[in-house]
This record gives structure tokens, sequence and C-alpha cells, in this order.
């Protein structure tokens, strides 16, 4: 017996349990995006895979919806994939463990997935339900978008005679999204030069662990910390009081999720050892203290360690510690037309120390030139230290739309339903509508989504009650869209 067979809409949790039977970690995505031209092809629908791995699949309309506008429906097939410390679910080779706990679905050791996975399962419900009154419908299903939205960089507009388009990228149920910032990728590289580690030096293992970590974007502003951050904070400490050399250092697992764990090695004297022990417990207790709502985890440690030969050499030690404490972290700009957004911000994302101190920052704005200012100012910090400086997957941000009539539409039918009104917002996060917008100007989008938390995390939920009141919101959206 399926794991959601309780949960309703049952079709909707049924393709959810589907697509969760397969890995779909960003860049692993050609088994679940086979999956969907499999759904298609025996439903009889027109489907369209690029080399990408995006899929289209296209209904007509439904009987005296023939002259309706068509609607896209849109959501990503990736997600990212966050397990627990020896979790024996392997996400690169099998999909998530599912599991209800009352109102909530999630995962056993790793992260759900429902971001965006509960988006293709809906709309994979409606695409299967011939019963529904609904215009042509253009399902757009993208990859990739966990790690800088390739797949709607790829993704060939010309296809869709859509110019209304429903994201279901969003986590707030009641709350309609009309627009986010805009972001870039910045990879970032330091010296490491190698030698042997100078006599009577002994080895030190730091750890910084217990953090919440979130979403780079959704989870920016609500005061959690950054394991890697937080590293080079103590690190530039005992720089200021003891001769240090690093020797291993590692932090963090994607560029728009917030680090939540990092380790470092290093080098000192061993008559330094103790007073470097001493200052881990004095940061230990300070970061407890300053963390202590945002991230009441929060744990240094110091344990003495052995085995390597070789460390950074002094003057690159010293250049890494300056550049991971002085690049800015977290929000920098509050936006001054809409209360509480979140205007710019930047997170620092994976390092690793290999041959040389790789490392990178998702940033994000929704004014271009404080982007671009942003980007700048790292640029400016790394090289002047040795560094090397490259940036990726820019996306444009989505300007709100004040005569959306897709927008109009959706409160309207929800005020109906529910008698509430809808909250209209902005977010700081990327969407894909950005770049949908960029390649079809005019393009009315909107986004949606149900209850769901601590996403990008292995705390990550889904609830069961609010995909049901948003999916039948989504089947009255679609029946007035006539």
């Amino acid at each position: 017996m399926s794991v959601l067979h309780n949960c309703e809409p049952k079709k909707v949790f049924e393709f959810f349990e589907l697509l969760s039977s397969v890995p779909h970690g960003s860049g692993n995505t050609k088994q679940i995006s086979d999956l969907c031209v499999k759904f298609a092809l025996e439903r009889g629908l027109e489907v369209h895979q690029d080399e990408t791995n995006n899929v289209i699949i296209v209904k007509s309309a439904s009987s005296g919806y023939e002259d309706a506008d068509p609607i896209i429906l849109q959501g990503h097939l990736d997600m990212v994939c966050a397990s627990i410390e020896n979790c024996p679910v392997d996400l690169t080779k099998q999909g998530p463990q599912l599991a209800v706990d009352g109102d909530w679905v999630h995962a056993v050791g790793t992260s759900l997935g429902g971001d965006n996975g509960i988006a293709v399962a809906m709309i994979m419900a409606i695409l299967d339900d011939n019963t529904l009154s609904h215009p042509r419908l253009e399902a757009v299903f993208t990859v990739d978008e966990e790690t800088g939205m390739d797949g709607a960089q790829a993704l060939d507009m010309s296809l869709l005679k859509g110019r209304k388009l429903i994201n279901l990228d969003s986590e707030d149920e009641g709350v309609i999204t009309a627009g986010c910032a805009g972001g870039v990728r910045v990879n970032c590289t330091l010296p490491a030069k190698r030698e042997t580690i100078p006599e009577g030096f002994q080895l030190a293992k730091l750890e910084i662990s217990g953090l919440s970590g979130g979403h780079s974007g959704v989870d920016i502003d609500k005061g959690r910390a950054s394991s890697n951050k937080l590293m080079a904070r103590f690190l530039n400490a005992c720089a200021n009081k003891f001769d240090i050399r690093i020797v291993s250092l590692d932090g963090g697992t994607l560029d728009n999720v917030i680090a939540s764990n990092t380790v470092c090695t290093l080098a000192a004297s061993k008559a330094d050892m103790d007073g470097i022990k001493a200052l881990s417990e004095k940061y230990d207790a300070i970061y407890k203290n300053e963390y202590s709502t945002g991230d009441p985890g929060v744990c240094l440690t110091f344990t003495q360690t052995y085995g390597d030969d070789l460390c950074v050499i002094k003057q690159d030690s010293l250049n890494i510690i300056y550049v991971l404490m002085n690049t800015p972290f977290g929000v920098q700009h509050m936006s001054m037309d809409i209360p509480g957004l979140v205007q710019t911000s930047l997170n620092l994302g994976p390092l690793h120390l290999k041959e040389q101190l790789e490392f990178s920052f998702s940033l994000r704005s929704s004014i271009l030139s404080q982007k671009e200012y942003m980007v700048e100012q790292l640029e400016s910090i790394i090289k002047n230290a040795g560094g090397s400086i490259s940036t990726h997957n820019s996306y444009p941000g989505w300007e709100f739309n004040k005569n959306s009539e897709l927008r109009q539409l959706i409160i309207n039918t929800y005020k109906e339903m529910t008698g509430e009104d809808m909250i209209v917002t902005a977010i700081h996060g990327g969407l894909e509508c950005g770049l949908f917008i960029d390649k079809t100007p005019g393009l009315d989008c909107v986004s949606l989504g149900p209850n769901m938390r601590d996403v990008h995390s292995v705390r990550e939920r889904l609830s069961i009650s609010s995909t049901a009141r948003l999916y039948e919101l989504m089947i009255k959206v679609l029946s007035d869209a006539k």
C-alpha cells in the first residue's frame, strides 16, 4: 500500500508519490523527465522533451473553452538534495522515502522535494482529469531550477501559445506572488599553496554544526547564521592570537542554501593548542548567546586530530581568513516600496579547499544596479587577495505588473471560494517567471503554492490540507477562465 493512500486529493498525492519514486536532484533529472513524457504518451497528449530534459505537455481546451486564452501551468522537476548524517537514503540513486505526520508529508532523513514536486503532481492530476472544464493547457516542467534555472534558460517558448502563466513554486497558501528578485551565482577561488606542517605543530579539528540552514532567498531575513561565516569569524580570532595554518576547510552544500555545517582542520604549535581550545569554548558561548533565537542549536567543537602532513602556507591561510571574514553576508538592503521585502542579499554557499580554495555566492536583488554593485564589491575584495571571480547563471528579476488580468481572476475566485482577500506580494527568492517574461515580453504571470515549511532542508514538509485547497482553487480558476 502506498504511503500517501489516505491523502486527498488522491490523484495529486498519487502522482506526487510516483514522482518521489525516482531520483530527481538538480542535474539528475533524466529519469523524472522521461516519467513525465511517458505520462503524456499514455494519455495521448502532445508532448515535447528537449535536450536539457524540460518537458512541455499540451492538452486541448475542453468543450466550450475553445476560444478562451490558453493557460500555461508551470513547475520544476528538480529538488534540493539534503540529508542527515549517515542517512541510508542516497538521493542520487533513489527518491525520498515519504512519511505522513498529521497534516504534513515529509521525508525520512532527507529533504522532501515538495519544492517543486507538488506543483508537477497537481498539474499532472489536472491533465489526467477529463471531467474538468478548462482552456487549452500548456504544462511546462523545467529542470535544474535550484542550481541556476538552467531549464528555464534553455526553454523554447515558441512552442507555447499561452500568454498567461501560473507558476506553482510558492510556499504560502492565500498568498499570490507577483514579482521576484533577479540573481546571479558568483564563483570564486583563492590561492592555497601547500608546505610541510612546521615542526612542533599539532592539528585541531574545528566544527560548527547544529544550524538551521534554509533557503538563501526565503530564509535570509530570519536571523539564521551561516556556519561558513561563523567559522571565518572564529578563524580570524585565532589568527589574531596565534600562529596558525589551515590544513582543510569544507562547508555548505549549494550556493542557494545557507550553510549549516563547516569543518576546518588547523595546524598550530603544541603550546597554543590549549589557548585555541579555550578560544573555541569562548566563541561557542558567544554564538549560543547571539543566535539563541535564530539558531539555538549552534555548536562549535574542538577536537585534537592527526594524520595530515601538509598545510596551507601562512600568507595564503591569512588571505583566506581575511576574505571569508570580510565578504558580506545576508540582507544588505530592504525595499523602500514593499514593507518587509528584502531588496538585496547574498549568501556564502559551499566552500572547499582543494589545490585552491573554491567558494561561491548566491546574490539576489530586485534592483539590477545593486546586484552589479555587490558583484563589484566581491571582486574588489577577492582580487586584492590574489583570487579570481566569475559570474554564472544570471537571471532577471520579475517586475510587478499593475494590470495583471490573471492575478485579478485568481484573486476574485479566491474571494468567492473563501470570503477572504488574497495577500499580493513579491519575494526575494528567485522564480523562473522573470526568465519567461524576458523571453516573452507581455507574459502575464502569477505564482501560487500550498503551505510548505523548511524547504531545501531535512525538515522540509508539505501541508496535505493546504494542497487540497490550492488544487480546488486551481480547478475553479481554470473553469472561470472562459
